[in-house]
């Protein structure tokens, strides 16, 4: 086993260390969500920590970690007879971004159940993390239904496994662990909520931090084991510490004034529900054993808010999380003082060495006031461009985003799990069975018995039973939906700046990038005016880079529409090497009008006869205005092999919309 990176060697960091140490002494604050950027020795603090926790008993045999002093009654290796057992070190099992649901959860040997009558199970790593850590790297981009098993279990400190009949039920108690890149994507708020805290963590801009990092680490490349040497007194410090944490917490007291200033934060910043109350609860309660008191203070209070509540107050989807600090020691100070035992002067509950800092936040998460625009340059009044003849303008604000009507990709896919087009996925509706492609996961039970039933005699049975063979299972098809790369091409030229059009454009495109965001797809920008197109932003997961570099688009000059698609089929071209399951989807958002190059009509029409060629789903919203129309971007469509939709039709609630599906079902 190789020699971990000490804890206490990872230099800066410390709002992260202090709420995974906050984790150890206090398994039920619910686990962190660790977001920031890479190579910010996220993954390396997570392992450090396994090897400060103490070892831990476990009865000889039970695959799944029972405690020899209270072994559980259901386990499925048991029943187990109390007494003394074998110690083991606490284990970090890593849960990766690929793995089935039957790899999370166990499963159960259906080959062995059908032919010998055995109920077989395997456990999975949740069995393997009963009493340890479970560690989520890129936990964004796990499929939403493992990340709900996972959170389930780690909220009942159970996993339940019914299938097929059968029913396993066994404790899943661990420390859960999340790290995430948001320029990869968010969490849905839903799953966000049920990690107990969150921390934003960032590189150093001090260069003697910088180099201390780069110092320490190439020592440890260079000997691991002198280098984890060299730190063991520290590392057996914390130990320590930890233990007494843990021996100290159930003696800790949450006072009547501490547990109101706990309600009064939760009630300022709006969260939703309970949760975070009772998180907050037990974070102020493990900072206290952790810095060694009985009484939870004012500042164990203000830390735990720090931790809990920015991922959980009410905020905008492309909103960093945050909190305001004046507000919360506003709220502190409102409704404290109703304890009397507040003595104590030191803010700091943080180690010494590991998670001291008092936890701030760093500048990057100050949050945005409501209505802030910050340095947005301002084109005119109300938002509006001022005339420019046709040079480049400033760019505009986006009106208000709406919800908007579901645009999705025809046929069935078999792309990324997501909640926009149809797709053959292991979650959703059985819609038939087909041969297994490697293990069998989902049964087709019906189907299998009828693959079986013409052999029977030919395999010696004549009474009843039922002799069943590998060739003869069938696996359940399903089908689900998958997310998409959802492509948005943008007209920025002096034509869709005209009659101060480009705020509700950009409204529109944000309003489709937040049913983006929600639907679990990629996204990429490409923009296009004067003479060139650029691509604004390549595909990505991350929603909220796009809806801030389409902010800043400033607009003005020719409509080069043809070099505007060819980007975009370039784009489409490399992203198919990449991802291929993925299947795109083509936004255009234009007039129509094409005013850039040499014959710039015929241009754009076999450029768009491209996408129809290889059968790219689009879509162009219509910007035109105006009593007279040249129906401009319905000829577009044609070309692309897709259809338009006006900026009024976008919308879900829209009476042109409705009146127009209507038409469509009713021919």
């Amino acid at each position: 086993m190789s020699t971990p990176f000490p804890f206490t060697a990872v230099v800066g960091q410390d709002d992260l260390r202090l709420a995974l140490l906050l984790n150890a002494v206090s398994p039920a604050v619910g686990g962190v969500l660790v977001r920031g950027e890479k190579g910010t020795a996220k993954s390396t603090a997570v392992r450090a920590l396994a090897a400060l926790l103490p070892a831990v008993p476990v009865v000889p045999g039970c695959r799944f970690s029972c405690d020899p002093a209270s072994p559980d009654p259901a386990c499925p290796d048991g029943p187990h007879e109390a007494g003394t057992g074998v110690e083991r070190p606490a284990r970090m099992v890593e849960l990766p971004v690929g793995a089935s649901e039957d790899r999370l959860v166990g499963a159960l040997d259906i080959e062995r159940a059908l032919s010998e009558g055995v109920k077989a199970f395997e456990p999975g790593l949740l069995a393997d993390a009963h009493r340890g850590i479970l560690y989520v790297d890129e936990v964004n981009l796990l499929h939403d239904h493992l990340v709900d098993l996972l959170l389930d279990a780690a909220a009942m400190g159970a996993s339940y496994v019914e299938r097929e009949g059968v029913s396993v039920r066994h404790a899943a108690r661990f420390l859960l662990v999340g790290t995430m890149n948001p320029e990869e994507g968010e969490l849905r708020p839903q799953l966000l909520d049920r990690f107990g805290l969150t921390v934003e963590v960032a590189a150093s801009r001090e260069p003697d931090q910088r180099v201390q990092v780069v110092r320490r680490r190439l020592a440890y490349d260079d000997d691991p084991g002198g280098f984890a040497a060299r730190w063991a007194e520290e590392e057996a410090a914390v130990r320590a510490r930890i233990i007494a944490a843990r021996e100290l917490l159930p003696s800790v007291r949450l006072g009547d004034g501490a547990l109101r200033q706990i309600a009064a934060t939760c009630a300022a910043f709006e969260v939703d529900g309970m949760r975070a109350d009772i998180v907050m609860a037990r974070t102020a309660t493990a900072l206290a054993a952790w810095a060694g008191r009985t009484e939870v203070l004012a500042e164990d209070v203000r830390q735990a808010a720090l931790l809990a509540l920015p991922h959980r107050r009410r905020r905008n989807p492309f909103d960093a999380p945050g909190l305001d600090e004046d507000k919360l020691d506003e709220t502190l100070e409102e409704f404290g003082g109703s304890d009397e035992d507040d003595p104590d002067p030191d803010p700091d509950p943080g180690p010494d060495g590991p998670g001291g800092g008092g936890g701030q936040p760093e500048p990057d998460d100050a949050p945005q006031g409501d209505g802030d625009t910050g340095a947005r340059p301002e084109a005119g009044e109300n938002g509006q461009p001022q005339p420019s003849g046709g040079g480049e303008q400033s760019a505009v604000r986006a009106s208000e985003p709406f919800r908007t009507k579901v645009l999705s990709v025809p046929g069935i896919g078999e792309g990324a799990a997501g909640r926009r087009s149809r797709a053959r996925t292991e979650q959703g509706r059985t819609t038939g069975a087909r041969r297994p492609r490697g293990a069998l996961t989902k049964l087709h039970l019906a189907a299998t018995v009828q693959a079986a039933a013409p052999h029977q005699r030919a395999r010696g049975r004549s009474g009843p039973g039922l002799v069943v063979r590998r060739d003869d299972l069938r696996q359940a098809a399903r089908e689900g939906r998958e997310g998409n790369l959802v492509l948005f091409v943008v007209d920025a030229s002096g034509s869709m700046a005209a009659r101060q059009r480009m705020s509700a454009v950009k409204g529109a495109v944000l309003s489709l990038l937040l049913d983006a965001y929600q639907r679990r797809d990629k996204v990429g920008l490409v923009t296009f005016r004067g003479s060139v197109a650029d691509v604004a932003l390549p595909p990505t997961s991350s929603v909220d880079a796009a809806a801030a570099r389409l902010e800043t688009l400033p607009t003005g000059g020719r409509t080069p529409l043809a070099a505007g698609l060819l980007r975009a089929h370039d784009v489409l071209r490399v992203e198919r090497l990449r991802d291929p399951a993925r299947r795109p989807l083509v936004v255009v958002v234009t007039d129509g009008r094409a005013t850039g190059g040499p014959e710039p009509v015929a241009l754009a029409g076999r450029a768009a006869r491209l996408f129809a060629a290889d059968g790219v789903a689009s879509v162009v919203v219509d910007c035109e205005s105006g009593p007279v129309r040249l129906g401009l971007a319905g000829q577009l469509a044609g070309e692309l092999g897709g259809t338009a939709v006006t900026l009024d039709e976008l919308r879900a609630d829209s009476i042109a919309g409705l009146v127009k599906d209507v038409q469509r079902r009713a021919a």
